[in-house]
């Protein structure tokens, strides 16, 4: 059996998926908020309320402190000659291979965030689906990119 890859990324993207993730936590907070305004409309149980506030504090403290750094342990990728090898999961550990010979194109990826932190996500693409590596300095992403397109098409040419 082949060894794991090998490289992690930037200790930076923790605290990105942190903050990403408070975000998203929002949305769900909108479930105890609506109920609180449906409370002062009607006569509902007070205790659906709590529930649904500690449901929410459970929520939050596992998608933005404990998922993260263990997303994070456990993605890694490396970029060879003939494929790129990513493996990732938390719960399910799951692994990529991607032959160059299959990479249709390579992109960048910048959201409002990760601009914000100057990173960037690399997208590869393949006929049939689309694989990400996230969260890597915009400096990494770019020469990145740049390698993977380059190591296909040399592939592509064989």
């Amino acid at each position: 059996m082949r060894a794991a890859p090998s490289t992690f990324l930037p200790e930076k993207a923790r605290s990105v998926w942190r903050l990403q993730a408070f975000f998203e936590s929002l949305l769900v907070a909108l479930f105890p908020i609506a109920y609180g305004v449906l409370i002062y409309f009607f006569d509902f149980p007070l205790w659906i309320l709590y529930s649904l506030i500690g449901f929410y504090l459970i929520f939050v403290l596992i998608t933005v402190f404990i998922l993260p750094p263990i997303r994070w342990r456990r993605f890694t990728y490396d970029v060879l000659e003939g494929e790129v090898d990513i493996q990732f999961g938390v719960l399910i550990v799951r692994r990529q291979l991607i032959p160059m010979t299959r990479v249709q194109h390579v992109d960048t990826e910048q959201g409002p965030l990760l601009r914000r932190y100057k990173m960037a996500d690399v997208t590869i693409t393949t006929a049939a689906t689309s694989h990400r590596i996230p969260t890597l300095s915009v400096e990494v992403a770019d020469e990145l990119r740049d390698r993977i397109a380059r190591l296909a098409a040399v592939a592509y040419d064989e």
